[in-house]
């Protein structure tokens, strides 16, 4: 995905209270070398450069003085012991797939990138726990479990490359929310190194357990400015049966969002339920030449992994007929059903080639409210004259207004923003939030205080205060 940088900011290593700066020069990588393996710290700036973002667009970044790579507990602890002692900022990354600038380095700071910490140490069918260090790759977790009959559910869009420690920093999410819950349903335990090196254990390895101040929690979504994750403890679940996929066309986008309603207004528990738009079904048409029907206006997904997947698709059919559905295909095999799920999974691949950059909007709103989400969405794009295309969780709520725009045309850079920011002013004016899987990063800061409300950002401020009085830690995040 195509990439915007802002102009780099020089004040950006320090919080609104000018506590940490970037310190620059061979003392502070002679320092990180003193306790690492030699091939540990990288400093060469054309390899650093290339670590200094995540795939977000509008979000400055800059060259880190060094990138280091720990394969250990006690060699991140030796970073934050150097950072500390030499007030350097640290940006925790993981593969860097965020879309929010959550990962974004600048001149001067040290990147610590997890990737290397990439075992899985345990897995436990008994327990129905893994445990694992943050480089995992979700995919490859997800394969390792499955030998033992287990699945580990959240799996977002970018599951063959995103890690572990990054989906417990954004608290992401993915298709099959619906039904099983994002990450943060899944962390039982962290071991967590602190900004001062400390090494604090949270949570627990038993089915319930109730010690305590969820700490746990507070970690997962804080982005890398508590603590850095160095080991997880996850839940696992019984593998389900393969799904059957269903396809429902409708003719507006409002049928296509009432059946939704209807589906689970009668208690029906898909393990997936996503929705396209005209726009998106159209981009995809053109990309992969489909042969989905120019007509459609809106096209429904719905899975079902019980016992009796026909069954339930039949049931769910119906309700899309009642609601409007134009024409509603139930896949006979899983074959079938991965057929119709390309279409899904080429949604943003698509949108992007519209234009050759995008902005991917993840804000969240009441299930009720998701065809009036979609039909502003379609407002906002006439009156900026831009492609916004929606795909969406739609089972959750969960919506990815994508703004496709021309990265070489200034005035169509500056309207695909403004564009960006009114989708969030309609999701929190629907009663939603501003990101349900994402994160806020830097993308997002101005509105997590909208949506926090000021006594609600006191507090959260109060809390990384807590953890990161020197303001080290991801500083310029969240808020």
């Amino acid at each position: 995905m195509s990439r915007i940088e802002a102009p780099r900011d020089e004040d950006d290593g320090n919080d609104e209270n000018g506590e940490a700066t970037a310190t620059t020069g061979s003392g502070l990588v002679d320092r990180l070398r003193g306790a690492l393996p030699a091939d540990a710290v990288l400093t060469d700036p054309d390899v650093t450069a290339s670590y200094a973002h995540d795939m977000a667009s509008f979000c400055p970044a800059g060259t880190p003085a060094a990138v280091v790579l720990p394969r250990t507990a006690e060699e991140v602890q030796h970073v934050m012991r150097v950072a500390t002692e030499l007030r350097v900022p640290v940006v925790p990354q993981g593969a860097r797939t965020g879309l929010s600038g959550g990962a974004n380095a600048h001149d001067g700071w040290i990147v610590l990138s997890l990737t290397r910490m990439d075992r899985v140490l345990e897995i436990s069918p008994v327990d129905r726990i893994a445990v694992v260090e943050p480089g995992v790759v979700n995919a490859t977790l997800s394969r390792a479990v499955g030998e033992h009959g287990l699945t580990y559910p959240p799996d977002p869009s970018s599951w063959e490359t995103c890690t572990i420690g990054g989906n417990i920093g954004t608290a992401s999410g993915g298709l099959c929310c619906v039904k099983y819950g994002v990450t943060a349903e899944y962390v039982l335990g962290l071991d967590v190194v602190l900004a001062d090196g400390r090494l604090m254990s949270t949570g627990r390895r038993t089915a319930k357990g109730v010690a305590g101040y969820d700490l746990t929690r507070l970690f997962v979504g804080s982005e890398g400015s508590l603590g850095i994750v160095v080991k997880a403890v996850l839940a696992l679940r019984p593998k389900p049966p393969a799904q059957l996929v269903l396809a429902a066309e409708f003719g507006s986008a409002t049928a296509a969002c009432d059946a939704v309603c209807a589906i689970m207004e009668r208690g029906h528990t898909p393990s997936l339920l996503e929705l396209m738009d005209r726009t998106t079904v159209k981009a995809v048409n053109d990309l992969a030449r489909m042969g989905l029907p120019e007509t459609t206006e809106a096209l429904l997904l719905a899975a079902f992994d019980t016992t009796d997947p026909a069954a339930d698709l039949a049931a769910v059919g119906a309700l899309c007929e009642a609601a409007g559905a134009t024409q509603v295909v139930p896949a006979d095999d899983t074959a079938e059903s991965e057929l119709l799920l390309k279409a899904r999974r080429l949604s943003l691949t698509a949108l992007e080639a519209v234009k050759g950059t995008t902005m991917i909007d993840d804000v969240c709103v009441p299930r009720s409210r998701l065809g009036d989400l979609l039909a502003g969405v379609e407002r906002i794009a006439a009156k900026y004259r831009l492609t916004i295309g929606v795909c969406a969780h739609a089972g959750d709520g969960n919506t990815h207004p994508t703004v496709c725009f021309d990265a070489a045309d200034p005035d169509e850079s500056r309207r695909a923003r403004e564009s960006f920011d009114e989708i969030m002013a309609l999701g929190l004016e629907l009663g939603g939030t501003i990101t349900g899987e994402h994160g806020v990063g830097v993308l997002k800061k101005e509105w997590l205080a909208r949506e926090l409300g000021p006594v609600g950002v006191e507090m959260q401020r109060a809390i990384k205060q807590t953890f990161d009085p020197l303001g080290i830690l991801n500083p310029g995040k969240l808020f």
